[in-house]
């Protein structure tokens, strides 16, 4: 997984604003007192999030499981002119040199930790690298969008030189959604290669989330809707959750 998705991420994900998403960080810093120097992003992906902060002048540290992510990270960060620490480790064993003033883990990174016994073990590492008073800041993708928007859809987009296919399907019982994406990409030879990737996502409540904060030690500061700081509508699709040591 991942692997050959790296090479197209950054197409795939044209629509985030992260600026936007960066600025939304800062008003969370501020709204908490919190003056971070130095902050760790989990799931980073290929880097676009943690290089918006470096340039805001915060010193990162950004952790992901795909070498693949990471090399487009490490490229884009040399582009831009950053130095960020990227790590290549598992977030559910993630381990650091020393500790943080705030950790990240955005664009429902969270949801792909399919094991409520897992989410534990990544909030309690949180809570072991964060320094008192810091804050850990997430977003999940709402039950209410992975069961009735993504569902068992069928999204797609075609262009002259990449298209996909995205299959979802959604298992009630167990509340995962599983993504079957299928691309055909151009390449230098004008013709079309094909690659599939299956991803898959674990709806959590409210209440599961906030009950594996208290038990990893790390007191909920509050939930809150897509980029700003009201409390979560019914259909609200994607959720923020902002915790503190």
């Amino acid at each position: 997984m991942y692997a050959r998705l790296a090479e197209v991420y950054d197409r795939l994900t044209h629509d985030i604003d992260y600026a936007g998403w960066a600025d939304y960080i800062q008003s969370a810093f501020r709204k908490y007192s919190c003056e971070p120097g130095l902050i760790l992003e989990l799931g980073c992906g290929t880097g676009s999030l943690a290089i918006e902060l470096s340039k805001r002048g915060y010193e990162m540290i950004a952790v992901d499981a795909s070498a693949d992510m990471l090399g487009k990270a490490y490229q884009k960060a040399l582009a831009a002119g950053v130095d960020i620490l990227f790590l290549n480790q598992d977030m559910r064993q993630f381990e650091l040199y020393g500790t943080v003033d705030a950790v990240l883990c955005m664009l429902d990174s969270i949801n792909y930790i399919t094991s409520l016994k897992d989410i534990k073990k990544v909030f309690s590492l949180v809570h072991n690298y964060l320094n008192p008073g810091g804050l850990f800041i997430f977003d999940t993708n709402s039950p209410y969008k992975l069961e009735r928007i993504l569902g068992s859809e069928i999204y797609y987009e075609l262009d002259d030189d990449i298209a996909w296919i995205w299959q979802n399907t959604y298992d009630s019982k167990k509340r995962t959604a599983t993504f079957d994406i299928t691309f055909f990409v151009k390449n230098k030879d004008g013709l079309y290669e094909r690659f599939d990737e299956t991803h898959k996502e674990k709806a959590y409540t409210r209440e599961e989330i906030e009950c594996a904060l208290e038990s990893s030690g790390l007191k909920s500061l509050g939930c809150f809707g897509n980029l700003n700081f009201l409390e979560p509508t019914p259909d609200e699709e994607r959720i923020f959750y902002i915790a503190q040591k």
